[in-house]
């Protein structure tokens, strides 16, 4: 059942072990407001809550994905005061914050229009589904502004650094092709497609062990925070403390079973 949050742009709907969250405000090419970060932050509690939801889907109503903030929507002071626009959510929207990062994996589907504010929330998702009629920009230079919201260093991160220079610094617009050529969306498919594409692989990951997923997308991010060591030294206490878990137990007699495995998420 769909429902719409207290912005009334925002949606949110529970297919199966999913939650679909869908960016609507398409007559402003779903220019992110205020109210739709902090109902994005709401939506992202309800996942990390519920223990009958597994993987997270963002996505967005209309013909583009976002063009970014609305300014309009934002204090004076919301970009000049040098403190993160994200603070005092229970989930950080843009999983910058330490103490409020998520530990699900959301996939994200885009189409059309992806700059800033839209792009890093892209960024912030797991892996990206792109139908191929989409521009990306993270113009904020060109604004005299950085991208505040983690676009630089994931941009960094994913097309490494001559190939973020090189769109970071001119503040230009490249294309889908372009987008999955340099690593920062892992599929393109035919406009339209995106979002069905993008729940097919949130099935796929609900088909591993829940707890397993979480603790591989927690190693994967020690590693890019602290290093491999830090990752390796995690890595058996994690783990020790997955083999206590009824998955694990499941896991290992399914392997002699010869059938695929039922887990439970406990």
């Amino acid at each position: 059942m769909q429902k719409t949050l207290s912005s009334g742009q925002v949606t949110v709907e529970v297919h199966g072990k999913n939650l679909l969250i869908g960016l609507n405000r398409p007559e402003k090419f779903n220019l992110i407001t205020a109210g739709m970060l902090e109902d994005y932050a709401n939506a992202l509690q309800q996942l990390e809550q519920d223990g009958d939801l597994w993987t997270g889907v963002l996505f967005a109503k209309g013909h583009n994905f976002c063009a970014g903030a609305d300014m309009t929507s934002f204090s004076a002071d919301t970009f000049g005061s040098g403190d993160k626009f994200t603070q005092g959510y229970d989930v950080d929207p843009y999983d910058l914050l330490a103490t409020t990062r998520r530990n699900k994996p959301v996939v994200c589907a885009v189409q059309g229009i992806v700059y800033t504010a839209g792009l890093e929330l892209m960024l912030a998702c797991d892996m990206v589904v792109a139908a191929d009629n989409c521009t990306f920009s993270q113009m904020e230079p060109a604004r005299a502004v950085v991208a505040g919201g983690g676009g630089i260093f994931r941009f960094v991160q994913r097309a490494g650094w001559g190939n973020a220079m090189r769109w970071l610094l001119t503040a230009g617009k490249f294309d889908s092709a372009e987008a999955l050529r340099i690593g920062i969306v892992q599929e393109v498919v035919p406009v339209g497609q995106q979002l069905d594409r993008a729940i097919a692989l949130a099935e796929e990951i609900n088909k591993v062990a829940p707890l397993a997923v979480r603790a591989t997308r927690k190693l994967a991010r020690k590693y890019l925070l602290e290093g491999e060591q830090a990752c390796i030294d995690d890595s058996d206490g994690i783990q020790k403390t997955l083999s206590h878990t009824e998955d694990f137990k499941e896991g290992i007699q399914s392997f002699f079973d010869r059938r695929d495995a039922e887990f439970k998420g406990r």
